[in-house]
């Protein structure tokens, strides 16, 4: 693996029983904003999910900072920042109570991003309800705020925009620019478009 690559996956093969959705998948991505783009159905959020190692692949290797997933599992989920956000696995906990767990997580954790992020999405309101209660964009911006906020070297992002009002659309571009440059982290975002004004170093077209 080359010196600048974060994020190496080769071969990567992954099937439904129902549909095949990778096959002899490869990718390398360099430190940066890497979008990953697709229609409905055509494999992003499984993508996301085999590269968190919430699904494991059929073949193929996932090598994040010269850590292999398949060798080193624990160590492999700690550099990486993943939540579905259609999940309801965080429902019962308030979203400050989330966020406020997330230091002990990441070691690059950054609380003064965090600040930043909670004031760019408006999220002051939001942070006392439990995940339950919240509607799903003020849902997404408490997950962005604590992925963008994590320092995770691989922080993986799915369909970012939905439910988002366009003041908190636009903060979203602003901060996936200032997260660009981060180095030794690679920040993947999953949507079927690409953002207005984000520096994307890396586009990925999945074909459904």
């Amino acid at each position: 693996m080359s010196e600048n690559v974060v994020l190496q996956v080769e071969g990567l093969c992954f099937a439904y029983p129902e549909c095949g959705v990778l096959n002899q998948w490869s990718v390398a991505l360099p430190a940066g904003l890497a979008l990953v783009r697709g229609d409905e159905s055509s494999g992003k959020t499984t993508l996301l999910r085999l590269l968190a190692g919430e699904l494991t692949a059929l073949a193929g290797r996932i090598t994040l900072q010269g850590v292999r997933l398949s060798d080193a599992p624990k160590a492999f989920a700690q550099m990486v920042f993943w939540v579905d956000p259609r999940a309801g696995d965080l429902d019962k906990l308030t979203a400050s109570g989330w966020l406020d767990s997330l230091p002990a997580h990441y070691p690059l954790w950054d609380a003064a991003a965090l600040a930043t992020h909670i004031e760019g999405f408006t999220l002051h309101e939001h942070l006392d309800k439990p995940f339950y209660a919240l509607s799903t964009g003020s849902k997404r911006k408490v997950l962005m705020a604590g992925a963008l906020a994590s320092g995770a070297p691989l922080t993986l992002i799915d369909e970012p925009v939905g439910g988002l009002d366009k003041p908190s659309a636009t903060y979203l571009g602003r901060a996936l620019a200032q997260v660009a440059g981060q180095p030794g982290r690679v920040v993947v975002v999953a949507h079927y478009e690409a953002l207005p004004g984000v520096p994307w170093g890396t586009v990925v077209e999945l074909n459904s």
